[in-house]
Parts: structure tokens; sequence; C-alpha cells
């Protein structure tokens, strides 16, 4: 019925501001989310609820990444209390063969426009110097964290607008960080037509400065977003201009990590079978072994499950996406996941038709 009902693109549009509307006239809609798609898409509202999923998901040996999803926040005093829960989850996944990475958003961490300011080349005034100087404190207290625990983190990518800032900040926290492994990832969204190439020089300059590379590679979460910012502002899309060549550009660069893989650790965050194929086929023909841990697959929590568990099923590693947090501060999340999948072709009806054909399976068997 969840699915059904995302597959309803007139329902996705008009669901965010019926939930605003609920909440200001104090509706009891947070239960009706909460048992619904914050149930499918979320593994609790701490860190502690998320055990249950934890555990479940280890059964068959796939990991959990614990994503604290709130973003979008403007006061410092949040942006304090979420890098002290980022932490909180790298403290949990330290020596935790269960939680092989943590991950958060700059914009978890940072002001929005502050990040803009700077990803534009604006001159800051003093107020705004002083607050990126507290955001890059943020930042290295995470990835410090992340060096010292031995775990994995990933930096999430954003809007294109504001993702050179991330990048940035990304590659310092490498240089730092990655000299002796991969403990830093920054992510790389190939819906966008430069980011090849973006990898390309990300691999160029890892190698002439020493560090190790870790890549996060994905199609992208904010398509919409972004072709309705180019032509409101009237310049070119950075959005490719097809699935096509999105499938081709990612696709490439597997090919292109896997030919380097002595530099590059990489996590494919896909929902994509033939691309999911591909790197199988890819560690096959380069004799690495499926549980090489330079190498993971990942998911969301509460999607692609058929790739998840025959992957981990096959001995490869996969790690799921688990996102957290109070069910009002993680609306935003789900409403980006329910836009995606009724903005990407297919992605509904593929998970859709999935769970019916399962259903009619457990039928049968009855």
């Amino acid at each position: 019925m969840l699915f059904k009902a995302i597959g309803y693109n007139w329902l996705v549009q008009m669901g965010p501001g019926l939930v605003q509307l609920s909440y200001a006239l104090r509706l009891p809609i947070e239960g009706i989310i909460r048992k619904t798609i914050f149930k499918q898409f979320c593994g609790g509202e701490s860190i502690d609820d998320c055990e249950n999923t934890i555990n479940e998901l280890w059964n068959y040996r796939i990991g959990t990444i614990l994503d604290y999803s709130v973003e979008g926040e403007e006061k410092e005093e949040v942006f304090d209390a979420t890098t002290e829960e980022i932490i909180r989850t790298i403290q949990k996944a330290a020596g935790n063969e269960m939680i092989p990475f943590s991950v958060f958003k700059m914009t978890g961490i940072a002001r929005f426009h502050l990040l803009f300011r700077i990803n534009s080349h604006n001159q800051l005034e003093q107020k705004e110097t002083e607050e990126y100087n507290k955001v890059k404190e943020r930042l290295d207290r995470i990835c410090k964290a992340a060096h010292d625990n031995n775990v994995r983190l990933f930096i999430d990518a954003e809007e294109s607008w504001i993702q050179d800032t991330i990048d940035s900040l990304s590659r310092a926290m490498m240089l730092k960080y990655n000299k002796e492994k991969p403990i830093v990832y920054n992510t790389i969204q190939l819906y966008r037509h430069d980011r090849l190439e973006f990898l390309k020089r990300s691999f160029s300059d890892a190698k002439i400065n020493h560090y190790y590379l870790g890549t996060k590679l994905v199609r992208g979460a904010y398509m919409e977003k972004e072709r309705e910012r180019a032509d409101d502002k009237v310049y070119d899309s950075p959005i490719q201009p097809n699935k096509t060549s999105t499938d081709r550009d990612y696709n490439e660069a597997l090919r292109f990590c896997i030919k380097h893989i002595d530099v590059i650790a990489l996590c494919a965050g896909t929902h994509n079978e033939d691309s999911s194929q591909l790197l199988v086929n890819l560690m096959q023909e380069n004799n690495i072994a499926p549980n090489d841990k330079r190498i993971y697959f990942s998911q969301l929590l509460g999607m692609s499950d058929h790739l998840s568990y025959n992957l981990s099923h096959a001995g490869y590693n996969v790690a799921k996406y688990v996102p957290y947090g109070p069910v009002k501060a993680v609306l935003p999340y789900l409403v980006r996941r329910a836009q995606e999948n009724t903005s990407v072709k297919g992605q509904t009806g593929r998970e859709l038709s999935l769970i019916k054909t399962e259903l009619k399976r457990r039928q049968a068997e009855k």
C-alpha cells in the first residue's frame, strides 16, 4: 500500500504541505507517519531504537550505516548537538563489524546559506568567517573521531550549488586522515554530467599528494530540484540529459575505481541491478575477493532488498543506510525518498512488482 501511494506523483507533491498543515493544526499526523513511511525507511528515533534493525540485518551479514537524518537546521546549538550525535554513531561503530561505516551531511552541521555563500566565492563578513571556522572545527572533530576509532566515514553529497564547498572540505579531511588507510569518503553523484571527470581529477590529486581516495558512487537524489533551479536562474543544468547518460557514467566510474583500487576505496551506492552485476563481474575479472574490504555495495533501508540480500548471500560486502531521528526532524529525508521514487523511472514500479511477486509466492505456498 505504501509503494502504491508513493507511485502517485500528485500525492507526493501535495504530501509535505499537508503534513505541515496537520502539524500546525495539531492533528495526530505523527503517529500515521511513524507507522507507515517512517517505519519503512527509518530504523527508529534514536541509536538505541535501531538496535533491532542492526541485529536483524546482521543475521544476513548485512551491515548498518547509522544515518542521523536531521538536516536543514539553522541554529548553532543544533549544529553542535548534531555533531555530538554523529560522533556517537562513530563510537557505536568502533570495533563493531555490524556497523562498517558512519555518515553525515554537511548541512547537518552547517547553515546551508553559509555553504552557498562560500560556494559562490562571496566575500564573507567577519561574523560569517567566524561561523565557518566553527563549521571546520566541527568537521575536524567528526573526522578525527572516525580516524581515532578506525571507522570509515561518508560525507554525503548535496545540491550542486553547495557541492564545491563540500568537495573542498572533504579533500582537506582526506589529506589529513587518509594517509595510512581510507577513513573519509566523499560522495560523487553521477547524474551530474561533470562528475566522472571530477572522480578522475580526485584520483590524480590523491596520487600526487599520497592519500587514499575514499569514494562513494551514487546516481543522485536532487534531480527535480536541480532542474527547477537551473530553469529559474537561467543557467545550464548540471544534470545529465537522460538516464542512459547517467548509467553510462556510473558504470564507467565503477570501471575506473576498480582499475585504480590500490588507491581508491569504493562504496557502490546503487539500486541498479545492471550496475551491481557489472561491479560483481569487474571484481571477478580482476581476481578481487568478494569480501575485499576496499569494496562495498550499499542500498537504503526499505528498498532493493533483493540486491542487498542476494549480494550478501554470495559473500559480497553489503551495508544498508539506516536513517534515524525524531519523526518530525527526518521529514525532509522522507520527502526526498518519496520524491526520488516518483522521479526515477521504474523505481517504484520495480519495488511494487517485487513485493507483489513475493506475496503471490507466499500465498501459493499456503
